[in-house]
């Protein structure tokens, strides 16, 4: 297990998020097979902190997840496992948001070497949907000033067309309300009355444009003869930058009313998720890295260590390895007579006689290594779990030399048919490894 502290973004009200993660990394490959490295995802049990909805949203909202994995050894690159997940239904602000199951990414090997692996960071995104959602006139992002001056009509009659069937008004002038949002536009709902008057508008303190809207008026500037029609889009305002905004409606008019009925909040495509929303995941525990052996077809590769991690209350603890060694007996070969006895005979005196040597071959031991890690703070266990990844990764530069070996990225593909790219890691000098293996 690895554990995460996540703090800013979609880390509502400056809480710190933990998340609980289990990261899969294998520690022997054969050249051709792939690095899978992938993360299992979830909220820390025990801990109410999650990640909340920024604003109100439609159906479609997504949370992205991207991982960074540092490589290093005989090859120095990145990878950076990637995974999303669609939020269910409709959102509104503090809704908590639903974690991708995993994260993952994978790279090609093409050479023999050693790497080390190192989980990193964890950066959790939320990308907004496009679309539009009416918050109702009750809604807690709703605010009356003074309070006093405004009051609420519930229970109002179907024919009328209220959203919700009710609506707050006042005859107050120069009383307003104000209501915060998050998006690219807003369209204010209200019933359309000989009843009612001019009501003002102002964005983030601005006056607004277009700035007014006569609610006793139709569209083509002729008096109402509607004593009350609900749900009317009276008046909105687009284009706005991606954001949080407060919009203020006021009563211009004396003796005439000013009324609320709801809100319809606009979100455009965009892009790519908006960074004030990303979230930064950091290791609780001490970095951990494990070490990937990658050989020849048909070598054998050195023991490695498979680590099982545990969880310890002592800070003081370090790894401890406990070898286990199953020897493997070669049998003893008895090998045919040869010429060589008549010249062993001739310098032992001139006997001529034939020998039969009996060679007895060391036995080499096929050494297991079962490896208990014991971190200071919890930290990953290593299955091997490989999740199909949602996600590409980022490009290492290679050191100066031309005798590197290449690490080569290999997409894969989940099964909506999307291709996700790999990575690039060039292998550092090994001139004096080179050397040694040639001797």
């Amino acid at each position: 297990m690895v554990d995460y502290s996540c703090t800013g973004g979609i880390a509502l009200g400056g809480s710190v998020v933990n998340l609980r993660t289990k990261v899969s990394i294998p520690t022997t490959l054969t050249v051709g097979e792939p690095l899978n490295i992938g993360w299992a995802l979830n909220y820390k049990n025990g801990d109410p902190a999650r990640f909340g909805s920024p604003g109100y949203f439609g159906p479609g909202g997504k949370v992205l997840v991207t991982g960074n994995v540092q490589v290093s050894g005989s090859w120095v690159g990145v990878l950076q496992p990637k995974g999303s997940v669609d939020q269910p239904g409709k959102l509104q602000p503090g809704k908590i948001l639903k974690l991708p199951d995993g994260i993952s990414d994978s790279a090609h090997t093409d050479r023999a070497g050693t790497l080390k692996v190192s989980p990193r960071k964890l950066f959790v995104d939320f990308m907004p949907p496009a679309g539009e959602v009416v918050v109702n006139n009750d809604d807690p992002q709703v605010s009356y000033h003074a309070a006093g001056d405004w009051y609420e009509l519930n229970d109002q009659p179907l024919s009328i067309g209220d959203h919700g069937r009710d609506l707050h008004r006042t005859d107050k002038v120069n009383s307003f309300a104000t209501f915060k949002f998050t998006g690219t536009g807003i369209e204010y709902i209200a019933r359309r009355s000989t009843e009612a008057g001019q009501v003002g508008f102002k964005i983030d303190g601005q006056d607004a444009t277009p700035s007014s809207v006569d609610a006793s008026k139709n569209p083509d500037g002729t008096p109402t003869n509607a004593a009350h029609q609900g749900g009317l889009t009276l008046w909105r305002f687009n284009d706005l930058k991606y954001g949080e905004h407060t919009l203020q409606v006021t009563n211009l008019e004396a003796g005439k009313f000013a009324q609320v009925d709801a809100f319809r909040v606009i979100t455009k495509n965009l892009a790519n998720p908006p960074a004030d929303y990303r979230a930064t995941c950091t290791l609780v525990s001490a970095p951990v890295s494990v070490n990937v052996t990658i050989s020849e077809p048909g070598e054998s590769p050195s023991p490695t260590a498979s680590p099982t991690i545990t969880d310890t209350s002592d800070p003081s603890a370090t790894p401890t390895f406990t070898p286990t060694f199953t020897p493997t007996i070669t049998p003893t070969p008895t090998p045919t007579p040869s010429s060589n006895g008549n010249q062993n005979g001739d310098q032992n005196g001139g006997t001529n006689s034939t020998t039969r040597s009996t060679t007895t071959s060391t036995p080499k031991p096929t050494l297991t290594v079962t490896a208990t890690v014991t971190p200071t703070r919890p930290t990953p266990t290593a299955p091997q779990v490989i999740i199909t990844p949602s996600g590409g990764a980022q490009t290492g530069e290679a050191p100066q030399g031309g005798s590197g070996l290449g690490l080569l990225g290999a997409g894969t593909a989940m099964v909506t048919g999307s291709a996700l790219g790999g990575v690039v890691l060039m292998r550092r000098r090994a001139a004096h490894a080179r050397g040694q293996r040639d001797s």
